[in-house]
């Protein structure tokens, strides 16, 4: 690697770089993977982007996200090109080329684009990694979701059609699915790291973190208060926001979410306050030693906030019902409107942050936690740090999960 890098900077050579977000989940993984492959000479290296920043050699083309986080700011003027699901936040001018499209999965860009490129580039392998993430992408191509679009479902049938030995789309899915929503092992800390966004504006920082877990299940966790209080300390998160999603046997998705924050004003509601323990009108006890139920007019303060922003937002309309709380800093609704997924309450509480004093600060991506039992690589403790990754362990690994393979299997 380094001598390869070092001859490259000797000639001067520009180095193109496929980056995906630092969430690294698995549609960014393998649309950085599949979009850098078919390129000719492509080597997949650890490299100092910085450096190679400095020195003129960097060029970069960004997958699944369009705006670098702030610790990568100042790689902003290496970008070249930008292929991207989400709305867009950031205008882009010339030269660089912008793609950004209302896809279910941003890979299924990629697979447009190597579709339409030499024949011969599109492997089993690669295929094998753009079709599995785009199943679970789009809940298995289910209208249901209201995630999948039509070049989603193309995309998937083109790839079955190259490649028929390819896995049943069901047993695909349902191997990536249990996979994701494996949480065995892991800590609060790390469940709200897992899938976490972070928005903010000069006031104040938010987290937004979907969480692979029922909600009730998850406000049960023992110490959980402690655990939050915690965690936005740390950070410096003024508030939290916990997006949870559970799915039937027909893919029919199910939303709730709870908001935290030791700061009243950030989380009060207008239509709701809560009601003193002991109120049955949410069907519990009313000798309830722990939740609370909500009901009667509110004294919250008329400054946009963030439950408030959640509750009378309408485009979309999240149709948020409350649900009965163990504390007083925690608000949970169940989400009505069951196809509004993250990236539609993201603009919602972007716009709440803007009516606290300021514009809204873009989207950042944060580092991701230790990595955990569930994730691709085995074996790999939960306490102990990220080990070094071989790119082509990582694709046999994600190729065996698509697969059908247990994680443990013999190679």
């Amino acid at each position: 690697c380094q001598p390869w890098l070092q001859g490259c900077q000797e000639l001067h050579r520009e180095i193109h770089v496929v980056m995906g977000n630092e969430a690294c989940d698995l549609d960014s993984t393998v649309s950085a993977l599949a979009l850098s492959s078919p390129a000719p000479g492509a080597a997949v290296v650890p490299i100092d982007l910085a450096g190679l920043h400095r020195a003129g050699l960097l060029s970069l083309t960004l997958v699944d996200h369009h705006v670098l986080p702030g610790a990568d700011a100042a790689l902003e003027e290496a970008v070249v090109e930008v292929l991207d699901h989400r709305p867009l936040e950031r205008h882009r001018g010339p030269p660089c080329q912008v793609t950004v499209e209302p896809v279910g999965s941003c890979a299924t860009l990629v697979t447009e684009r190597i579709l339409q490129g030499p024949p011969g580039v599109l492997d089993r392998t690669t295929a094998a990694l753009l079709h599995g993430t785009i199943l679970l992408d789009c809940i298995n191509l289910s209208p249901a979701a209201g995630k999948v679009t039509p070049r989603d479902v193309a995309c998937v049938a083109l790839l079955e059609e190259r490649f028929p030995e390819l896995p049943a789309r069901d047993a695909v899915f349902g191997a990536l699915q249990a996979a994701k929503f494996d949480v065995t092992g892991l800590t609060t800390e790390q469940m709200l790291r897992k899938d976490l966004k972070v928005i903010s504006n000069d006031e104040v920082v938010v987290a937004i973190s979907g969480i692979f877990e029922d909600l009730e299940t998850f406000l049960l966790r023992p110490g959980l208060l402690q655990d939050l209080e915690a965690f936005c300390q740390r950070r410096g998160y003024a508030g939290l926001v916990a997006m949870t999603v559970s799915f039937n046997e027909r893919h029919e998705p199910t939303r709730k979410l709870a908001v935290y924050s030791a700061q009243e004003p950030l989380r009060s509601a207008v239509s709701q306050a809560r009601a003193p323990l002991g109120n049955s009108s949410c069907g519990l006890p009313q000798n309830s030693p722990v939740w609370g139920c909500w009901g009667g007019p509110s004294p919250a303060l008329a400054a946009p906030q963030l439950c408030r922003a959640l509750e009378e937002a309408t485009t979309p309309s999240l149709l948020l019902q409350p649900l009965p709380s163990p504390w007083v800093s925690v608000v949970p609704y169940a989400q009505g409107n069951a196809v509004a997924a993250r990236k539609k309450v993201l603009p919602i509480l972007r716009a709440a942050l803007g009516g606290l004093g300021a514009a809204g600060g873009p989207e950042e991506e944060v580092v991701p936690p230790p990595t955990p039992m569930n994730s691709l690589v085995e074996e790999c403790p939960l306490a102990q740090p990220v080990p070094p990754l071989c790119p082509q362990d990582v694709l046999e690994r994600v190729s065996r999960i698509a697969g059908g393979q247990p994680p443990g299997s013999p190679k």
